[in-house]
């Protein structure tokens, strides 16, 4: 698959987005805009760390600046040429975005970021990371991955302790940031350790497993064990912001990540969710839009030869909608 070229098609959050989250939401600056079709005529749209007025820039602000670690929109946009219309969010009693997965109270704790989102059977299911501690750029050290869960159309959530993956002392447990996809039977997560610089692994669990971490069977390159330790890269890294959708058109997953010391989006396919996948092809480079990251596929958006998905920056520290056009290699 070769990306024939890629267009910026709006600014989704933000003061003068098409949305004017500032003046609706109470959302002046936000990252990622998760993406997942929600079963009932709605697309989620789940965002990261969130500032209102008085936000610093560049990737946050002070606790004073309205600070939530996640919110959630929906959409009803089918044609996304001129944007991704947000409808609503989960709103707090004025009305503004609320923050919806909340956090353990844990001193070790600095804020909950959302990295992946499907629904199943009615019900909504978030991979999230619980951060301890930011780091250099591109490098940070999680508590646990973790699932969580919505019965009421994502408007309050539980975090069962059951679905979680605790991260090790060496920093390193492989299924701290996920992306989910389904396939037959299955939900499928591909997991990757804290930061932007690991491999992608691959776990899977049966429908009624999903929110138990010790019923994951684990992917070898050979077979499925329920041995984490034995699971081997499927995408190799530096992995971040991995998302993975199926292509009705072109009849093939696809992966969308940040390479980040590379500074570019990248776009890999594989027939199957094990591999082989495919080396990159840029989607967008940081030279155009620096600071770039996420990359997050639209789920209606997968039944032609274009793509559009949400892509962060961190300088306006807002979201964008971006669309590629994809063909097939001479």
């Amino acid at each position: 698959m070769r990306v024939e070229r890629t267009e910026l098609i709006a600014k989704i959050t933000g003061p003068g987005s098409v949305n004017r989250t500032d003046r609706r939401f109470a959302v002046h600056g936000t990252d990622l805009g998760i993406l997942w079709d929600g079963g009932d005529g709605r697309v989620f749209v789940l965002f990261g760390d969130t500032f209102g007025e008085g936000w610093g820039g560049d990737g946050g602000g002070p606790d004073s600046a309205d600070w939530r670690c996640n919110v959630l929109a929906f959409s009803r946009t089918r044609d996304l040429s001129r944007g991704l219309i947000l409808d609503g969010v989960v709103p707090r009693a004025d009305g503004t975005a609320a923050q919806v997965i909340p956090r353990d109270g844990r001193r070790d704790e600095v804020t909950v970021i959302p990295n992946s989102g499907i629904a199943v059977e009615g019900r909504q299911y978030v991979q999230y990371m619980s951060v301890r501690e930011w780091g250099p750029p591109g490098w940070w050290h999680t508590n646990y991955g973790g699932i969580a869960v919505s019965r009421d159309g994502g408007v309050t959530w539980d975090k069962p302790r059951g679905a979680r993956w605790a991260n090790r002392a060496e920093r390193d447990d492989p299924f701290q940031m996920g992306a989910f996809a389904r396939d037959g039977d299955h939900v499928y997560l591909f997991g990757t350790t804290n930061g932007r610089h690991g491999d992608a692994y691959l776990a899977r669990a049966e429908i009624p497993d999903i929110l138990d971490a010790s019923a994951y069977q684990y992917f070898t390159g050979r077979g499925w064990v329920r041995d984490e330790s034995a699971a081997v890269p499927v995408l190799p890294g530096p992995v971040g912001e991995l998302s993975v959708a199926y292509s009705v058109h072109w009849g093939q997953w696809l992966a969308l990540h940040l390479d980040d010391p590379g500074g570019v989006i990248l776009l890999h396919t594989a027939d199957r969710l094990e591999g082989p996948w495919s080396a990159g092809e840029v989607a967008v480079s940081g030279a155009r839009f620096p600071g770039l990251y996420g990359g997050y596929l639209h789920p209606w958006a997968l039944d032609g030869p274009d793509i559009y998905y949400l892509m962060s920056q961190w300088g306006p520290y807002n979201v964008f909608l971006l669309r590629s056009r994809l063909t097939r290699d001479r």
